[in-house]
């Protein structure tokens, strides 16, 4: 049985929304165990258990959420040079484009020689002032539909050894 690792963070509730809707998607895989964990309790032994990884995160001031950073911070060195060819793919819940987090992941996965697997799915909340900025997310089923699809493809692609 192949194992996806989500791992993500969520500040108003938008991003965790898309990293559940990924898990229920990627539960329809029998032959794919799925793990979700928030990225303050990732640790690298998770990255490294895992067959697939999907990064999720908010795009805050332009960048990735500093705890997701902190991940990264964390588990960068220790699984270097461990994960090369490994399936990723990537969420972002952004005000805006989203571009700015979306980049500084893919340096990441860049450095660990993941394979990335599917576009950076990107869903904007068009949150721009600050009490917009800070009011709890409402995804749309539209938006969560893509997330299904995305952990059901990715779950399979790792049962079918894709990848």
């Amino acid at each position: 049985m192949k194992q996806l690792t989500i791992i993500y963070h969520s500040v108003t509730g938008g991003t965790r929304q898309m990293a559940d809707a990924v898990a229920q998607g990627a539960q329809s895989e029998p032959h794919c165990s799925v793990v979700c964990l928030p990225a303050q309790q990732a640790n690298p032994a998770h990255v490294l258990r895992a067959d697939g990884l999907v990064f999720a995160c908010p795009e805050m001031l332009g960048s990735m959420s500093g705890l997701m950073k902190d991940f990264f911070d964390r588990c960068y060195y220790p699984v270097l040079d461990k994960l090369t060819g490994r399936a990723y793919a990537l969420l972002v819940c952004a005000g805006s484009d989203g571009q700015g987090a979306v980049r500084q992941v893919q340096r990441i996965a860049t450095g660990w020689r993941l394979k990335a697997v599917a576009e950076p799915l990107v869903v904007c909340t068009h949150a721009q002032t600050p009490e917009r900025i800070a009011q709890a997310k409402m995804i749309d089923e539209p938006d969560l539909q893509r997330c299904r699809d995305l952990g059901a493809a990715v779950a399979a692609g790792l049962s079918l050894g894709m990848y």
